[in-house]
C-alpha cells in the first residue's frame, strides 16, 4: 500500500511538471500568476486613491493615504509574494529586467486609475472610489487573496490564463 501511494505521488509530480512546463512555454499565466497581477493592480489602484483623496476623505477619522499605508504594512507579505511571483514569471519568459517590468506594470495600473481621477472632479472621484480603502482595510489575508483571484472582464490580466 505504501509503495502504491509513493508511486501515485511520483506520477502526480511528473504530470504536474509536464503541465507546468507547457504553461511556462506558452507565456500564459497560471492562476497564481494571474492572482499576483490582480493583487498588484489592486494595491496600485488603492495607492492612487489614497493619494488623490487624502485631503478630501477619511476612513474612520484617518487620512486615506495613511490608512492605505497601514494596510500595506499589515499585508506586506502578500504583496511581496505577488511581486516575487510576477518577477519569476517575467524571468522565465525572457524579460531582461523583471523588476523594471514589474515597475512598468505598476505604473500602468496607477496611470489607468489616475486617468479616471483626471476625468472627474476630485470630490466625485473620492466619493466613488474612496470607500475601497475602508473596505480593503477590513479584509484579512485570505479575503485579499480571494479578491485578487476573482477575475473580471472589466479588469483583464495582461496575459491569458493557462487552460491546462
Amino acid at each position: 500500500m505504501l509503495r502504491q501511494t509513493a508511486h501515485f505521488f511520483s506520477v502526480m509530480i511528473v504530470a504536474m511538471s509536464v503541465l507546468a512546463s507547457s504553461a511556462m512555454a506558452s507565456g500564459c499565466y497560471t492562476k497564481s500568476e494571474a492572482e499576483a497581477e490582480q493583487g498588484i493592480r489592486i494595491h496600485s489602484e488603492l495607492m492612487v486613491i489614497g493619494l488623490n483623496c487624502s485631503h478630501l476623505m477619511t476612513a474612520q477619522g484617518e487620512n486615506l493615504y495613511v490608512k492605505y499605508r497601514a494596510w500595506t504594512k499589515t499585508h506586506q507579505d502578500i504583496f511581496a509574494g505577488y511581486e516575487d511571483t510576477l518577477m519569476f514569471y517575467f524571468s522565465r519568459n525572457g524579460v531582461k529586467s523583471p523588476e523594471s517590468k514589474l515597475n512598468t506594470l505598476r505604473t500602468t495600473f496607477a496611470n489607468k486609475i489616475s486617468l479616471e481621477a483626471a476625468k472627474m472632479r476630485p470630490d466625485v472621484f473620492c466619493q466613488h472610489y474612496g470607500g475601497r480603502i475602508e473596505r480593503a482595510a477590513g479584509l484579512n489575508d485570505r479575503q485579499i487573496r480571494d479578491w485578487a483571484s476573482t477575475f473580471y472582464a472589466s479588469h483583464p490580466v495582461s496575459n491569458p490564463i493557462c487552460t491546462r
